[in-house]
């Protein structure tokens, strides 16, 4: 039974700026990880497309990545495709979450569609309006990556490099969209940061807190994760299968 969930309540500064501003959604928006089960199981969508936007200059490259990462989690017999389509948000100055998600639903589909699930991620020119944030989830089916920012936030002598960056962020803000951390269930396994909620408190995670961050060349030691991690993955498992329980799921 789908449910509408009206109202998500997020304190800005323990989710460290990965998700929009407090907001109530429409039921066929949602919130992030409230589009989870739909991904996970194969029962009602058979397929998900990956809708990629990107505005010239910003073609992203982790896209093969961010199929095979989705794919090891979600059953989808018939298959997840990436459609990438070059638009002009026709946006200046910096981005809100209201227009990430604006951008989104005035040139997307809905996120169901027959037995496909549509998800969209979004790589506009420009920065987040906090110049910190690297990646946001603003509802159950739209993400968006700011490269401008990814660039910046290169290591020192290009350890992370931007494109290791793009990829650790870009699949962390789709664990976002799969519910994780407890967004959407409780974990029974603390692996949840206490400071951080919604992120991994094990920086081996690609959901680990510091993903996000301009700065994550100065909190994570050697190569970045772009995979879940084992508990994710249990995480995961069990939401599929029905042993932890789901809730505001549309």
């Amino acid at each position: 039974m789908r449910v509408l969930f009206l109202t998500l309540i997020i304190i800005c500064s323990s989710m460290s700026g990965c998700f929009g501003d407090e907001e109530i959604f429409a039921e066929e928006k949602g919130i992030p990880g409230s589009l989870a089960l739909a991904c996970l199981k194969s029962n009602e969508f058979a397929s998900l497309k990956l809708h990629v936007l990107y505005e010239e200059g910003h073609l992203p490259g982790a896209t093969d990545t961010l199929k095979q990462r989705i794919g090891e989690v979600c059953d989808k017999p018939d298959g997840i495709t990436v459609e990438k389509t070059l638009v002009n948000f026709d946006h200046s100055g910096s981005w809100t979450s209201d227009d990430v998600r604006d951008a989104r639903w005035e040139r997307g589909s809905d996120a169901m569609d027959g037995d496909t699930l549509n998800w969209y991620f979004l790589f506009p020119a420009g920065e987040y309006e906090d110049d910190s944030v690297l990646g946001v989830a603003v509802d159950a089916s739209t993400v968006a990556i700011f490269l401008d920012s990814v660039e910046e936030a290169e290591g020192f002598l290009g350890r992370p490099s931007a494109a290791e960056v793009e990829r650790s962020v870009t699949i962390h803000e789709a664990g976002h969209l799969l519910g994780l951390v407890n967004l959407v269930y409780n974990s029974p396994t603390n692996h949840e940061d206490s400071s951080h909620q919604g992120h991994s408190n094990n920086e081996d995670s690609v959901m680990y807190w510091a993903i996000e961050s301009m700065n994550v060349g100065n909190f994570i030691d050697g190569d970045l994760p772009d995979e879940f991690d084992s508990d994710d993955k249990a995480d995961l498992a069990g939401m599929a299968d029905g042993s932890i329980k789901v809730y505001d799921q549309i």
